[in-house]
C-alpha cells in the first residue's frame, strides 16, 4: 500500500470512514487528524494525479459524500491534486494553517453552495438582462451569499453559485420553483448540490511533498 495521501477537504477533528470513488479508483476515504482538524484522504500511487473528467468527478463526490455524512458536515474543500508523500508531511499543512482552517471552517458552519444555471432553450427569444435581474434578486433573497461565474456559452444567461443556509434550503427550493414557473417555457433550470463552498473559501493550501 503507498503511503502518498490525496486529500479532498479539512473537517474539525473527527474519525470518517467512507466507501467511495474516489481518485484513482480509491475505494476507502478515512481521516488524518492533528489537533482540531481532520484532512478526509484516499490512498494514491502518484504524486501527481492527472486531471481527467473522471478523477475530477470522483474529487467532488468524495466531497459531497462527506458533505453528506452524519447528518451534514462543514467541510474546507482542497483543491484537485493536493497529494501528500505521508501523513507526517499532511500534518505539517494542518499545523501550519491552523489558523486559516478555523476562520474558515467557522465562517462556512451549516452552510453549503448550490450551483444555478439559466440556459435559453434552441431558437428562443429572450430578454437576459430582465431575467438575470428578476431570477437573480429572487435567488439573491434566499441565499446568505452569490457569486457571478463565467457564462461560457451564448445560451447561458446566468451561472451563479449562491451558499445557502442548509436549515433554510426549502425556502431556496422554492425560489428555485419559482424561477423555473416563470421562464420554463423558454429556459432550462440547472440546479446542483449541495457542494462544499468552493467558490466560497479563499485558503490556499500546499502540497508537501
Amino acid at each position: 500500500m503507498s503511503d502518498h495521501l490525496y486529500a479532498y477537504g479539512v473537517v474539525e477533528d473527527a474519525d470518517i470512514e467512507l466507501a467511495v470513488e474516489g481518485v484513482d479508483g480509491a475505494t476507502h476515504a478515512y481521516t488524518v487528524s492533528h489537533g482540531p482538524f481532520a484532512a478526509v484522504v484516499t490512498d494514491i500511487d502518484t504524486l501527481e494525479p492527472e486531471l481527467t473528467d473522471e478523477n475530477a468527478r470522483a474529487h467532488d463526490d468524495v466531497l459531497q459524500d462527506v458533505l453528506l455524512d452524519a447528518g451534514g458536515r462543514t467541510v474546507v474543500p482542497m483543491q484537485f491534486g493536493s497529494v501528500f508523500k505521508n501523513a507526517r508531511t499532511l500534518k505539517n499543512v494542518l499545523r501550519g494553517g491552523r489558523r486559516a482552517f478555523t476562520k474558515s471552517l467557522r465562517e462556512i458552519e451549516g452552510l453549503a453552495e448550490f450551483g444555478v444555471k439559466l440556459v435559453v432553450d434552441e431558437d428562443a427569444t429572450v430578454d437576459a438582462d430582465e431575467i438575470r435581474e428578476t431570477a437573480g434578486e429572487r435567488l439573491a433573497a434566499a441565499s446568505v451569499q452569490e457569486e457571478e461565474n463565467d457564462r461560457f456559452s451564448d445560451r447561458l444567461v446566468m451561472n451563479r453559485s449562491y451558499l445557502i443556509d442548509r436549515d433554510e434550503r426549502a425556502a431556496f427550493d422554492e425560489a428555485v420553483d419559482a424561477v423555473t414557473d416563470d421562464y420554463g417555457d423558454v429556459l432550462t433550470v440547472q440546479y446542483t448540490g449541495p457542494w462544499p463552498p468552493y467558490n466560497f473559501v479563499d485558503i490556499e493550501i500546499g502540497t508537501q511533498q
